[in-house]
């Protein structure tokens, strides 16, 4: 008589989302923990989805910067490369320009940003604000206009300007990521806010905040698990959305990948550590559940690709 395997069952099912119009993206669907599909269904790998900004990255490294080159001056021409010669899944527009510290841009100039992007791409296009909540409010929701019928993603929705942002995500029939901070009992209250408003809890994506290796990555990752469980083992809808890690702004900008072979020598090669950084972070953190990802250098993705199709 043949052995037949245990597996373990869960009575709950992460959303399956779909973004995109002309080119689609799709994550999210399991009924399983990451890559058990020896216990069930995953009909979806995790996308990865290449980070833009709406300005030049002076504070980004130069491992990173030297991979985009001139295109990096202009989003248009960065998400054209992104999408032609990395053949991205998708592409993460950060407005980091429209921040007061920043060159303050005005919300009609990231909208403008948003369209002329749109309009040269076809792969499936994430909005992203400067993640200061006040400007946020408004620039999202200009962003949300201009990207109306290409079912974006936007975001970060938070606590003090969901409302908006979730209003007019909503209205143009776009997806929303509702960020909360390291706290699974914060993600499940504002996951509530968000749905009570009339938002479909399936056109949710959760963020619940992310953090590079050697920097609380192990809190992220026990946040995560939390929310992956709770999900799937006790059937909870507001936390069944699938979950985002924003992964390469909080890579980048720690010692470990910034930090000078001549000050530091037994840390190694500075490039080769960087990338090493982000695809361990990356891997981590999709063992805790993370279905979306964004990403900076190319080569960290290679590597996070071949990663997920070997398990």
């Amino acid at each position: 008589m043949a052995l037949a395997a245990p597996t373990e069952t869960y009575p709950g099912k992460v959303f399956e989302v779909t973004i995109g119009t002309a080119k689609t993206a799709v994550f999210g669907g399991e009924n399983v923990l990451p890559f058990h599909k020896f216990d069930g269904s995953v009909p979806n790998k995790p996308v990865i989805a290449y980070e833009i900004q709406d300005v030049a990255p002076e504070d980004w490294p130069d491992a990173v910067r030297e991979v985009y080159g001139d295109a990096a001056s202009d989003p248009v021409k960065w998400a054209l490369f992104c999408q032609n010669e990395l053949k991205a899944q998708a592409i993460a527009l950060r407005l980091t320009g429209t921040h007061p510290d920043r060159q303050d841009r005005s919300a009609e100039d990231a909208a403008k940003t948003v369209k002329d992007v749109l309009d040269k791409i076809d792969v499936p296009l994430i909005i992203l604000g400067s993640n200061h909540v006040e400007k946020d409010a408004a620039v999202l929701v200009a962003a949300a206009n201009a990207a109306s019928g290409r079912n974006c993603i936007i975001g970060k929705a938070q606590e003090a300007n969901y409302k908006t942002i979730a209003a007019a995500a909503m209205a143009q029939n776009h997806k929303l990521v509702a960020m909360s901070e390291l706290d699974i009992n914060l993600s499940k209250q504002l996951g509530i806010l968000i749905t009570q408003m009339g938002f479909d809890k399936e056109k949710l994506i959760t963020d619940p905040m992310c953090s590079a290796l050697g920097y609380g990555i192990e809190y992220t990752y026990s946040v995560m698990e939390r929310i992956r469980l709770a999900a799937l083992a006790q059937n909870d809808a507001v936390m069944q959305p699938p979950m985002l890690a924003d992964i390469g702004m909080y890579v980048w900008k720690v010692k470990e990948s910034q930090a000078a072979e001549a000050d530091l020598p037994k840390w190694g090669a500075l490039k080769e550590r960087g990338i090493a950084w982000e695809v361990v972070t990356a891997g981590a953190l999709l063992l805790a559940g993370a279905e979306l990802l964004i990403m900076r250098h190319p080569d960290a993705v290679s590597a996070v690709q071949k990663f997920v199709d070997e398990l």
